[in-house]
């Protein structure tokens, strides 16, 4: 599958006639309710970013979530209450929100920690409850109490989708949270996403409870969907845990939809470090995950601002194929122009859109599911 980095790679011809046809019937949300059914996978900044442009374009839009966050405010959740993490949820929320800005400056709201300057904590009864929810952002906080109020965390995002009006839903990929662990090449282990993610030269990961069960939401939404998208996220720590639920697993191998894994722009300190796209898929066929990839859309366009202090490098196109291998390679310019470390949002969804419609894919993607 791979190839020399400066080889040249085929661009699959895909028509734009859809997208033309979309952008013209899609303006205001009984076009948007019309769209496809795709279904996300992921978690982190990544997926936030991808919902902000498909929720331009479709309502049926199902973002399944990892829960296997250990750091801030959901760490803290997570250990103190048992609830599963939420921070991703949260962000996918936001993301969805009609009125983003509003929405993301009351979900995002963290409530401040204190420096030890002000009044007298005697003369402040309340200051000890305050104290306890310093560093914790709002949205995180109405999802553990909405988890508390039904007995529930799956009913609970089910019902802050409803309450906050988002345009398509957010599911948890699990009710109860997951733990990752990961078995770096000199044969050493870290347990922990928040320990992971700052750990070079990883082998494998797996998620314990090794029985936990899947959100039915989300599977259903699998077996439902028009398009899958894994990704864009942290490769170990956002997109496999979702994929190591065998159920889940299951489900998107027997989808008869397009699978689409959307790899990173750039290149993550620690976790990917040094990653070419040939490493990212070489992961994905470690973890028994190849066969779920029907195409890879990538970023061929280097030329984006890289911010001051960039601690990443972009992700190094060096796979080629022909249009008749599996996964398909897609190179498009999807970076944030002004940012080398992000998608661009509405180029990314237009991308998508595009496979979407691509007949050859659509019905490579069947016949790798039909008997």
């Amino acid at each position: 599958m791979s190839g020399s980095n400066g080889g040249r790679i085929r661009r699959p011809r895909i028509g734009r006639s859809w997208w033309t046809r979309w952008l013209a019937a899609s303006t205001g949300p009984v076009g948007r309710s019309r769209g496809p059914r795709v279904v996300t996978i992921g978690g982190g900044t990544g997926l936030s970013v991808l919902l902000r442009g498909l929720k331009e374009l479709t309502n049926n839009i199902t973002a399944v979530v990892t829960v296997a966050d250990d750091g801030g405010s959901s760490g803290r959740l997570r250990s103190e209450l048992g609830v599963p993490p939420m921070g991703d949820i949260r962000a996918c929320i936001v993301a969805l929100a009609d009125n983003e800005t509003q929405m993301g400056r009351l979900l995002q709201y963290r409530f401040p920690e204190r420096d030890g300057a002000g009044p007298d904590e005697s003369q402040l009864p309340g200051l000890n409850t305050i104290r306890e929810v310093a560093g914790h952002s709002f949205g995180n906080l109405l999802i553990a109490a909405l988890t508390d109020l039904t007995g529930d965390f799956e009913e609970a995002v089910r019902q802050a989708n409803r309450v906050l009006a988002v345009r398509g839903r957010v599911v948890p990929v699990a009710g109860r949270p997951i733990t990752l662990h990961a078995r770096l090449r000199d044969g050493s282990e870290r347990s922990g996403e928040s320990s992971i993610e700052h750990s070079s030269g990883i082998d494998r990961v797996w998620i314990t409870p090794s029985d936990v069960r899947p959100s039915p939401e989300a599977i259903d939404a699998v077996r439902a969907a028009d398009l899958i998208v894994i990704g864009p996220g942290s490769l170990y720590t956002s997109l496999l845990p979702p994929l190591l639920i065998p159920e889940v697993r299951d489900a998107v191998a027997a989808a008869g939809a397009p699978r689409i894994y959307v790899c990173n722009v750039a290149t993550q300190v620690g976790e990917t470090q040094d990653y070419a796209l040939s490493d990212h898929l070489a992961a994905f066929a470690r973890h028994g995950l190849d066969g779920l990839i029907d195409a890879v859309l990538a970023n061929d366009n280097y030329a984006a601002r890289v911010p001051e202090n960039y601690p990443a490098a972009p992700v190094r196109l060096d796979v080629s194929n022909l249009r008749q291998e599996r996964p398909l390679i897609v190179p498009r310019d999807v970076v944030d122009h002004g940012n080398a470390h992000r998608h661009d949002a509405h180029h990314l969804a237009a991308a998508l859109m595009e496979l979407y419609d691509d007949r050859v894919l659509r019905a490579r993607a069947h016949a790798a599911v039909s008997p």
